[in-house]
Parts: C-alpha cells; sequence; structure tokens
C-alpha cells in the first residue's frame, strides 16, 4: 500500500521511471537512518543481499513473496533499527538475491543460517510474514541460536491439503503457484488486491511497471519455491518437538484472504503462543500496519 501511494505521488511529479524512483526512495530513506546494503556468497553458488543497521538485541526480518526485504518491511526497519541491531535479507530469488541451488524452503532456511553464522551473531529474534514466516518456522526448529519469533499471518505445518484447495477456491486458481508467482500484470492485480486493505486506484499502466520490477524475475524458481510447500510442511513437520521450541508469537489480520485467522488461532493454540488480532486487516500486514506491528514485535522481544 505505502508503495502503491508513493507510485502515484510520483505519477504527478515526475511521470516516467516511476517504480525505479520509489525503490531509490525507500532505500534512500533506509540509508539516511544508517542502514547499510552488503551481501553474502552462498556456499551453494549465488549471493544474499541484505540491510542492516542498529544496535542491540538482534531482529531479523524475512519477507514473503512477491516482494524484498525493502518492499515488505521498510517502515519496520526504520522504526525498529532505533532500538535494535534490525538485519533485513532478500531470500533467493527475490530483490537483489540468487542461489544456485534447486529452489526449496530449506535452501532458504539454510541461506539465512549462513547469514547468521557470517555475521557472528550468537542469538537472533526471527520474524517472517507469509512464506517468510515458513522459512521462520524452520528456523525455530533448526537453529539453535534462534531467541524469539515472531510469525506474521504465516501457518506452519498447520496448513493442511484442505485448507490449500479452500485458498485456491477463494482465489479461484488451480493451484497455489498461480496464486503467488502472476505471469502478467493482471494476475498480480489479483493478488494485491486480496493482500491489501483499501487498494487503491491507478493507472494500468502502472501494473506492469510493478511486475517487471517486482514480479517477473525467476519465475520458474518461484514456481518450485510454491510447489514444494507441501513436501517441506510434511518434512518440518517430522522434526517438530513443540516443547522444545523458541518462544514465539502471532500476528494476524482479522479480514485475511489468504490465511484466514481461523489459521493463526489454531497455531497459537498449537504452539501455546499469545497472537495479537489486527481489526479489519488483510494479509499484508507489514505494509499496512507497521507501527502496531513495530510496536508488539518491541514488547515482545524486548
Amino acid at each position: 500500500m505505502r508503495i502503491i501511494n508513493l507510485l502515484l505521488f510520483v505519477l504527478v511529479a515526475a511521470g516516467c521511471s516511476i517504480v525505479d524512483k520509489v525503490d531509490s526512495t525507500e532505500k534512500s530513506l533506509l540509508i539516511e537512518a544508517g542502514f547499510v546494503q552488503q551481501q553474502v556468497t552462498l556456499s551453494e553458488g549465488g549471493t544474499l543481499n541484505y540491510w542492516q543497521a542498529g544496535q542491540g538485541k538482534t531482529v531479523l526480518l524475512i519477507h514473503g513473496f512477491g516482494g524484498s526485504a525493502v518492499t515488505s518491511w521498510q517502515q519496520v526497519m526504520l522504526q525498529l533499527s532505533q532500538n535494535y541491531h534490525v538485519i533485513a535479507p532478500d531470500l533467493a530469488w527475490f530483490g537483489d538475491s540468487v542461489s544456485q541451488a534447486k529452489p526449496s524452503l530449506e535452501v532458504q532456511s539454510k541461506a539465512m543460517i549462513q547469514l547468521i553464522d557470517k555475521l557472528e551473531l550468537d542469538k537472533v529474534n526471527v520474524v517472517g510474514i507469509s512464506y517468510g514466516g515458513f522459512v521462520t518456522f524452520d528456523l525455530m526448529i533448526n537453529e539453535p541460536k534462534v531467541d524469539k519469533a515472531v510469525l506474521l499471518a504465516s501457518p506452519g505445518v498447520l496448513f493442511s491439503n484442505a485448507d490449500l484447495a479452500a485458498m485456491n477456491q477463494r482465489f479461484e486458481a488451480a493451484d497455489a503457484s498461480d496464486i503467488f508467482v502472476p505471469q502478467t500484470p493482471k494476475q498480480m492485480r489479483r493478488l494485491l488486491e486480496a493482500t491489501f486493505i483499501d487498494f487503491p486506484w491507478y493507472p494500468s499502466f502502472i501494473d506492469s511497471a510493478i511486475f517487471e520490477r517486482y514480479f517477473a524475475q525467476h519465475l520458474d524458481e518461484k514456481r518450485q519455491l510454491i510447489d514444494g510447500l507441501t513436501e517441506d510442511r510434511d518434512r518440518i513437520a517430522s522434526n517438530i518437538n513443540v516443547d522444545a521450541l523458541p518462544a514465539s508469537m502471532l500476528i494476524w489480520g482479522e479480514n485475511d484472504l489468504v490465511f484466514p485467522l481461523a489459521s493463526g488461532i489454531q497455531l497459537a493454540d498449537y504452539l501455546n503462543s499469545p497472537i495479537v488480532v489486527i481489526p479489519e486487516a488483510a494479509h499484508g500486514l507489514s505494509n499496512d500496519h507497521p507501527d502496531i506491528i513495530s510496536r508488539a514485535i518491541k514488547a515482545f522481544i524486548q
């Protein structure tokens, strides 16, 4: 939502190179706040791009599908970095990151572990939204350095095949990759309208610009990530000892169309974790409600 509003402003002010200007503005604000953009070379080949700033307890922010660290977390990054050491990576095949491994959730988790090791972190608090929440759940099980975890609109291993079928039906899609890996600007628009509250009108040609900048790259790899999620879910589920997991908190939107609130309540009961429900909120919590998200994270990991 924030990016769309900025796009409209830049459209009126400049009328050209819209997406590039917005992207540059978002990153300039981070740099002014002390963030530095850096890279880690992955052991399997490829590069993981990340941003970091601040001091104190470490907070690792993991974004979801269809975006990057900056597009998903910019406002949260700015707020949290005033009190914490904030790290926000681009997942592999998103933003400025790419891996030479076969795409899977496990590859994403191992890339996060490589980043944690590279930065020589003793403890890390992990915050993941949507697909990033699945990565976070994997880290809760397999990375002992995780101190606390926050899951935003992400049901973890409790997303059943029946839940998957119901989601596909809500979106009138044959499978989940048709939803989350749009092949055209029109398909992208359907995803964005279902993700954010009060999605604004804007000229249709901006759809093409947004699609080319944030969605059009690495389509095959992204489809493999989505298509492999049920296998990843089963792998993670086979390794769970709930009593041994780090403390966690959930944040959910009341009107989430991707993963309905009932999924969040079920996961909160399973993990014996508190859940923060944002009234009338949809799926794109970090963009629609960055102030609420930042305050909740601070209160939990203080």
